[in-house]
């Protein structure tokens, strides 16, 4: 941190304190540091703006939002060391748009790269002919339909924007001044249609990749041809939305249901940032900032013409010389390849450090299990799972099998929510008990019980570990996992598992 950064946070932080959310934005700062490092892959520091820039979404839903009910809530809210979340916020701002300036250098740095080795990132006036007959086609045929303007001023209630969307902010006038300037939003449509779009480049290995606003920037005089406007200009914002939510403790309605309400009730969050290219015209930011009900504590950010950089961690990997190798992880030197996971647990504890051991011997142990005859039950904690989650698959496998499986799945999980309660139906179809958290906290264990018959009596092995039992974040995240069929840790794990009850 520079002495410039210290002698700032003394003046507003108290004295030899550091919150954790500034301490986070040092963390993320680091991020920051891997894009601009000349040494790392070209894709990869891509990569790294992308995951910078989703941390701090994340961060403004989650933590920043915490701050602000603290605020709204007063003593009664305060959490941890958050004494003067008020003074916190304020340092929130200062350090965030230092940071959104490193990153708008590095971005620059990047993109003189990108253009050395032959990658151009095209902006709709730097078209050339071919070019713009490739994008009037694709416009007309992929992008005009996915896109509904909204004309802003004609409606009453400010229309409800997408906290994971970007908006084109768009001034139309005409250059006689005939008629009055009107203001128009467009969500560009990422959802369905790539961000990113490949267009002719003209010269054999050089590649060419359009923006898909910078394609609906091209197309605007068709959108608004009902108009007349022969002028147009427009620019990139962006709203960032508090992400918890309230439980209704309804006794008359089911836990599941409770969350699903929950979960749906999010879309109706206040917005904690907002964020707007530089460039925008001044009017039309003072319109929106008045028709939003925004002030300054809403953080206003401005920014670059980008954003939503976050899915710039699925930049075309195609158009990069050479290929970025990621180290394999190896195998656990106690784990042969052809070795059976079950065999070697009950011998002996094995410790595995993912992603530098492979994950594969957790989803083994469970396989093994759940085509064991001598099996009788599997009891499990899941937080976070894989898209094409290969766990589940072995424990829909034990159930189908017969085993009892009994699931912990914490439909809390922040922002896996709706996909832990897709899970929940999918195991529940299959014959799994699924049990849904406990009330009032958040089940973060990542245990494994199994219980398997053995001679007169039975023999319990599992894990426990650090990990989201997910087989793709295995791959990046640092965890530790202790597989064993120790005694003491065993009856720990029989006394949770005990305790664990269904709710409604």
């Amino acid at each position: 941190m520079s002495s410039r950064r210290r002698t700032r946070d003394r003046k507003i932080l108290p004295p030899s304190t550091i919150p954790r959310d500034i301490s986070w934005l040092s963390f993320n700062a680091r991020v920051l540091q891997e894009a601009a490092d000349p040494g790392v892959p070209l894709q990869e520091r891509i990569k790294f703006l992308g995951i910078f820039s989703n941390n701090l979404d994340e961060f403004f839903r989650v933590r920043v939002a915490a701050l602000r009910r603290m605020i709204r809530f007063g003593d009664k809210a305060r959490m941890h060391q958050e004494e003067s979340p008020q003074r916190i916020l304020d340092a929130i701002q200062e350090i965030v748009l230092e940071q959104q300036q490193e990153f708008s250098r590095v971005w620059e740095e990047i993109l003189e790269e990108m253009r050395r080795v032959g990658i151009q990132l095209v902006r709709e006036t730097e078209l050339n002919r071919t070019q713009r007959e490739f994008v009037d086609r694709y416009f007309d045929e992929q992008v005009r339909p996915n896109v509904i303007p909204l004309m802003i001023e004609d409606i009453p209630d400010f229309p409800y924007l997408r906290e994971k969307s970007i908006y084109l902010a768009v001034v139309m006038s005409r250059s006689d001044r005939t008629v009055k300037r009107r203001f128009s939003l467009i969500e560009v449509p990422t959802q369905v249609l790539s961000r990113f779009v490949q267009i002719p480049a003209g010269k054999k290995g050089q590649h060419a990749i359009i923006l898909l606003e910078d394609i609906i920037r091209h197309g605007l005089p068709r959108i608004f041809r009902f108009f007349r406007y022969d002028r147009f200009s427009a620019h990139i914002i962006k709203v960032t939305k508090d992400a918890e939510f309230d439980i209704d403790y309804d006794e008359t309605t089911s836990y599941t249901d409770r969350i699903e309400k929950a979960v749906k009730s999010r879309r109706k969050g206040k917005p904690v940032r907002f964020i707007y290219d530089r460039e925008i015209d001044p009017e039309l930011l003072r319109y929106l900032i008045r028709r939003m009900g925004l002030a300054r504590k809403d953080h206003l950010i401005p920014g670059g013409r980008i954003h939503n950089f976050r899915q710039f961690m699925d930049f075309p990997s195609g158009v990069f010389p050479g290929k970025v190798t990621r180290p394999t992880p190896f195998q656990h030197p106690d784990i042969p390849a052809d070795a059976r996971v079950t065999d070697i647990i009950l011998r002996k504890d094995v410790m595995l450090h993912p992603p530098y051991h492979s994950f594969n011997p957790l989803i083994d142990l469970l396989r093994e299990a759940a085509i064991d005859p001598d099996v009788r039950s599997i009891r499990i904690t899941a937080y976070r799972l894989a898209r094409n989650s290969r766990i589940v698959n072995a424990l829909i496998n034990a159930a189908r099998h017969g085993k009892k499986v009994v699931v912990v799945l914490e439909l809390r999980a922040r922002f896996d929510e709706e996909n832990n309660l897709a899970w929940k139906r999918i195991l529940e179809e299959e014959g799994v008990q699924v049990l849904v958290g406990v009330p009032n906290m958040k089940v973060h264990a990542k245990i494994c019980l199994i219980r398997k018959k053995s001679g007169k009596g039975h023999v319990h092995y599992g894990f426990i570990g650090t990990g989201n039992l997910n087989e793709q974040t295995a791959k990046v995240y640092g965890d530790h996992f202790l597989l064993t069929a120790r005694r003491p840790v065993m009856a720990d794990l029989e006394r949770v598992s005990a305790d664990l009850r269904p709710l409604r």
